[in-house]
């Protein structure tokens, strides 16, 4: 019977770690991605912004809402 516990345990363990192993890959993989395209998206010399505001023609009006 404690054997059983013993390999139960084990598996847990195992799968556990084959877990943790994935997503310590997976979290290298995505920080490395994001150290090689820091700072790059400026030096193109265009902003990814086109225009800063819409048509600034009419005020804004803010109403209470009735109700």
């Amino acid at each position: 019977m404690s054997t059983d516990d013993d390999s139960t345990a084990q598996e847990a363990t195992g799968a556990s770690d084959e877990t943790k192993r994935k997503f310590r890959e997976a979290l290298d993989k995505k920080n490395n991605q994001a150290k090689k395209a820091s700072g790059e998206a400026h030096l193109d010399g265009h902003s990814a912004v086109t225009h800063t505001h819409g048509n600034a023609d009419t005020r804004q009006e803010f109403r209470r809402k009735s109700g």
